[in-house]
């Protein structure tokens, strides 16, 4: 199978599955304590009134922190789904249907922040995924990102069996049968790579462990 066609059927395999579970996502919550944390700390570097982009939004879990806060945001999804429960919140500036790939906001926010988003994303992705980002945030504003990890041998194991089935694999993509449809896991080396190159300098970050995985949470300051 060619690699184009199949990252194409892998997203829209994933966009599928959130709109799927998008009534009963909010359902079963996982561990958020980090991720609070640093929504919060991202929150704090916008000016009073400021304006947040959530990309991707979800259900718009942390819409109200923002507004308690008194500042706005707004949200992106390229799942319908999702976003038809972000807005059953009423709390968002504005919604928009459309996925990191094709942002195309010109420094319109204070900051943004992209949770439980990048393992869906693509390694050919990543680097203008977040060239779209920095660009999406004025300059000196901030980003928060989550990188989620597994242990290695568990990408060895994917790699070696997915190249068995003949599909056009790079290692770090992951396909737990149809969960989400597709994951991709870079590795720190990787990610701090690309975060360099597009000018986005880590100014905090802690890690939150699970088991049989993590997330990696990244502030960051848009130069």
């Amino acid at each position: 199978m060619d690699r184009r066609n199949w990252l194409l059927e892998r997203r829209a395999t994933v966009e599928a599955a959130y709109d799927a579970e998008a009534p009963l996502y909010d359902e079963h919550p996982y561990p958020a304590e980090t991720q609070r944390r640093f929504v919060e700390r991202l929150v704090a570097t916008c000016p009073q009134d400021g304006i947040v982009l959530d990309a991707p939004c979800g259900t718009g879990q942390y819409f109200a922190l923002v507004a308690a806060a008194g500042r706005r945001v707004i949200g992106i999804d390229q799942s319908a789904g999702m976003l038809a429960q972000a807005r059953a919140r009423g709390i968002a500036v504005a919604l928009h249907q459309v996925g990191l790939q094709e942002l195309r906001f010109e420094g319109d926010f204070d900051a943004a922040m992209t949770i439980d988003a990048m393992e869906n994303v693509f390694p050919e992705d990543w680097p203008p995924v977040l060239a779209n980002l920095h660009r999406a945030v004025r300059p000196g504003g901030h980003l928060y990102l989550t990188v989620e990890e597994v242990p290695e041998n568990v990408l060895d194991d994917a790699f070696a069996e997915l190249c068995s089935r003949g599909l056009p694999v790079i290692r770090g993509e992951v396909i737990e049968g149809d969960v989400a449809g597709y994951h991709y896991y870079p590795g720190r080396p990787q990610v701090a790579s690309w975060l360099e190159a597009e000018g986005l300098a880590i100014i905090e970050h802690d890690t939150e462990a699970h088991e049989g995985w993590a997330y990696w949470h990244l502030l960051l300051h848009a130069g």
